[in-house]
């Protein structure tokens, strides 16, 4: 069973409303044949902007290279929809998402990878993220089951649908984990299959 409840780690502050895909992970780097590697280039072009500038970007800020609970503000995840966004996320630490609002795509893209996207008010995100930025390296803790983060003394109330909250529990976001546990009934299934007989003998 791959259920998913607590989430344990510390925080990564990305300030801003539309945060899309494009900027998540540049188009350049989806000519590869999987999603390998692609953590290593999450923002990379907003890490050079800011780098330009003399500052650091969250993504390469040592204080929160450990992170792995990921904070925003409205529409993250918007524009294409390409699955290397959350596919990138998750292979540079990111296990759950915290933000105001989600593009629809987006958000499911995360659920199908194993990666909660939570929801709060704007001034709960800024309170987050202010917290994170004066606390980098202290742990934060998501809980699925009970919909909350503890962060330091506090409990906060996050929003997640009653559907994608059951399929974290359940496991049943992982569709080959189910595909697989239900090997037999496709085989036998397969076999009345008229189609897959002609297949068979071709």
């Amino acid at each position: 069973m791959n259920s998913i409840d607590i989430v344990k780690g510390s925080g990564v502050p990305v300030r801003g409303n539309d945060i899309d895909t494009d900027r998540i992970i540049p188009a350049r780097f989806l000519k590869c044949v999987t999603f390998e590697g692609l953590g290593a280039n999450a923002f990379a072009d907003d890490i050079a902007g800011l780098a330009a500038q003399g500052k650091v970007h969250p993504f390469r800020d040592p204080a929160y290279k450990n992170g792995s609970i990921l904070v925003s503000n409205q529409n993250f995840g918007c524009g294409s929809s390409r699955e290397h966004a959350p596919q990138a996320l998750k292979r540079w630490g990111i296990r759950a998402i915290i933000a105001e609002s989600y593009s629809e795509i987006f958000f499911g893209n995360c659920v199908a990878i194993g990666v909660p996207c939570y929801k709060v008010s704007h001034e709960v995100a800024d309170k987050i993220l202010s917290w994170i930025e004066a606390h980098p390296s202290e742990e934060l803790v998501t809980s699925t089951e009970s919909r909350t983060l503890k962060m330091g003394d506090e409990t906060i109330e996050l929003t997640l649908a009653d559907g994608p909250r059951g399929q974290f529990l359940d496991g049943s976001w992982h569709a080959r984990s189910a595909l697989m546990a239900n090997a037999d009934k496709v085989q036998e299934l397969a076999k009345k299959l008229p189609y897959m007989q002609f297949l068979k003998n071709a």
